[in-house]
């Protein structure tokens, strides 16, 4: 049967329009090929102030993204489905970046000096939290249109997604933390407590409930249940440096979801050279591991069998690994000078180590500790996967 001509015509445009456009590109080149997400992430170039895409299955760079400001101090949330990354520079500068046509999608100057945001459960909010001139800023995550703002009067730190639509985040110099809710976006609700001398970073449970400050103005750590925010927040490993003196910081260590494994969260010690392991039922100290430095980050494989620990200056050419089960050191490793940070890769066989003076990523297998690759980078800061988009806190 002979179809009439304009339904051929008909069929023919529909049909295009479910195909991928042929050499489709971003504003680098580069060509976007019709492919999943789930295996895409970005490395932060900081001396370039540009980021680059990265394939966790190739183990390589797909594309490199420039003007996306000063990267200093920069982190990475993700959509939802995994396309655009979201990067909070230190300038103030919010940029929403495709992944898979590898360009800036939307950008704006948000602050003038920030370190850091989070996205909503739904994927539909994204948060910026502020040094200058503080408080956080609420975006629509599609658009990047400022929907409203809750001023602190203090620098935020440790910006944390909670689930239904609230946001968890600490005030550096008023000593509190507060939950903020975001159902109306364009009407935030906040609820304030107090924590502490100067909580520096935040650690939400992988399960949502609990929210963590580390204080650095005393030892101990800040804990609120939001489940029972009735019940306030509670100290937790007071003065667990009790008698000894604290050494020089020269650099603030970070605490993140990642540093829950099990039933036990491992938390770096301010000042010491220590890893302070806490039982999260009853949040009672069971013991310390002595490690090489002091730890900046303190990162549990994804299945809780290995915590992964990098150090501040003079030791940041050093990477201890904690077996959990034994709860002392597997491996130590010297895999490069200055390793700024560590990403496990979704199902945690291997770990990506950013080397900031020799310019380069390393790859490591998890199980034999061999390196699987090396790939070159100016001045590599923080490695985002975009596994991170499916977990709370991240």
């Amino acid at each position: 049967m002979k179809l009439p001509t304009a339904l051929v015509v008909f069929l023919l445009a529909a049909l295009a329009g479910c195909a991928p456009v042929p050499g489709q590109r971003g504003d680098a080149g580069y060509a976007a090929p019709l492919r999943g997400t789930g295996d895409l992430g970005i490395v932060v170039e900081r001396a370039k102030g540009r980021v680059a895409i990265v394939d966790t299955s190739t183990r390589g760079i797909l594309a490199r993204v420039d003007g996306l400001g000063d990267l200093s101090h920069a982190s990475v949330v993700f959509s939802r489905d995994g396309r655009y990354a979201y990067v909070f520079g230190r300038d103030g500068g919010l940029t929403k970046v495709d992944l898979l046509l590898a360009r800036i999608d939307k950008r704006v100057m948000q602050a003038g000096n920030s370190i850091g945001g989070a996205i909503s459960q739904d994927g539909r909010l994204v948060v910026a939290q502020n040094y200058q001139p503080g408080g956080i800023k609420v975006f629509d995550a599609g658009t990047l249109q400022l929907l409203s703002e809750v001023p602190t009067g203090s620098k935020v730190v440790g910006l944390a997604d909670l689930p239904g639509q609230r946001f968890g985040y600490a005030l550096f110099d008023a000593g509190e933390i507060w939950i903020t809710d975001l159902t109306d976006p364009r009407a935030p609700r906040t609820q304030k407590f107090p924590a502490g001398r100067q909580p520096y970073d935040g650690l939400v449970t992988p399960d949502g409930r609990h929210y963590l400050a580390g204080l650095f103005g005393e030892d101990g750590i800040s804990l609120l249940d939001t489940w029972r925010l009735d019940q306030g927040a509670r100290r937790i490993l007071d003065n667990y440096g009790r008698g000894e003196d604290k050494l020089p910081v020269f650099k603030m260590p970070h605490l993140r979801g990642w540093a829950v494994a099990g039933s036990r969260a491992y938390l770096p010690a301010i000042g010491r050279h220590e890893v302070l392991v806490v039982d999260t039922a009853t949040w009672r100290e069971v013991g310390r591991v002595p490690v090489k430095g002091q730890p900046v980050f303190v990162m549990a494989r994804p299945d809780g069998r290995q915590i992964w620990v990098n150090f501040a200056f003079p030791d940041n050419g050093w990477v201890q690994v904690i077996d959990t089960l034994s709860g002392r050191i597997e491996k130590t490793l010297e895999p490069g000078r200055a390793i700024l940070h560590m990403e496990f890769t979704p199902r945690g066989e291997e770990v990506w180590l950013s080397a900031r003076d020799d310019n380069t990523v390393g790859v490591y297998d998890t199980t034999t500790f061999a390196r699987k690759a090396t790939l070159p980078a100016d001045s590599p800061s923080g490695i985002f996967f975009t596994s991170r988009a499916h977990r709370i806190g991240f």
